[in-house]
């Protein structure tokens, strides 16, 4: 799996995670293995990419991973 998301540190700092993960599962359907690689980067809040609120879903209508470039 491939995502990326944005956060803000309690500084006021915000970062964009970038990160690739490897899922094992087993035969009941539960994860087995989990690898995953993430790397934070310093972001201006005008670089965001992200502004729904953090309590919904990501709205229907907006791009994706790859149509934004990431």
């Amino acid at each position: 799996m491939r995502y990326c998301y944005e956060w803000q540190s309690a500084a006021g700092q915000w970062y964009r995670a970038y990160g690739n993960e490897n899922w094992e599962f087993n035969s009941d359907g539960l994860m087995s293995s989990r690898h995953a690689s993430i790397n934070d980067v310093e972001i201006s809040e005008s670089q965001r990419k992200f502004h729904w609120d953090v309590k919904t879903p990501r709205p229907d209508d907006h791009p994706g991973l790859t149509e934004l470039g990431l």
